[in-house]
């Protein structure tokens, strides 16, 4: 599920709570911060379903849904993975440190977020998960708007001395100056 996967609510909440320090802009580094904590409660919630899903479940039922090595492993433990079982890793999470290339990763993760509910919502028909995880998905498209809206700020606020689409040289000043040949 998106418990601990590559666009899961681990992953999203430790991006975006470790963004938050480099941006230099109150109004963005607040919405970092009550994203990357919402993302937190949706973690919560996704350990509960699937918790409640596999909490019952007889070694049988465990070995046809194809868990049993996963039970091997975690037995019914919420353990942070990707559907596939792939553990979480760090490499999951971006952060820069530029502004830009930050919120365009949030903007882009946001989306694979909502594919992944979308998906999810494709395979699912159960009652109890399909209303949370609908509610989860529109979620993500309200913290996909709300990242749109920090991208404005942040390009209303930049100059050319730290955005390069403003400033002439500075495609200029990064070429690397040819070293005369040394017989």
């Amino acid at each position: 599920m998106k418990y601990g996967g590559p666009d899961g609510e681990l992953g999203a909440s430790l991006r975006y709570l470790s963004q938050r320090y480099t941006m230099p802009y109150p109004e963005l580094k607040a919405i970092l911060t009550d994203i990357g904590t919402e993302e937190l409660a949706h973690l919560e919630m996704v350990g509960a379903i699937v918790y409640q899903l596999t909490k019952n479940l007889s070694p049988e039922q465990i070995k046809e849904g194809g868990l049993d090595a996963y039970f091997v492993d975690h037995t019914a433990g919420i353990y942070p993975s990707s559907a596939s079982g792939v553990p979480f890793t760090a490499a999951y999470i971006q952060s820069k440190g530029d502004v830009l290339t930050d919120l365009h990763e949030n903007l882009a993760a946001e989306q694979k977020a909502r594919t992944t509910y979308d998906n999810i919502l494709r395979y699912c028909d159960d009652p109890d998960v399909i209303d949370p995880i609908r509610f989860l998905r529109a979620r993500e498209i309200v913290h996909y708007q709300r990242f749109g809206e920090g991208l404005r700020i942040a390009t209303d606020n930049l100059n050319s001395k730290n955005f390069y689409a403003f400033n002439a040289s500075f495609d200029k000043a990064c070429r690397v100056k040819k070293q005369p040949d040394k017989q």
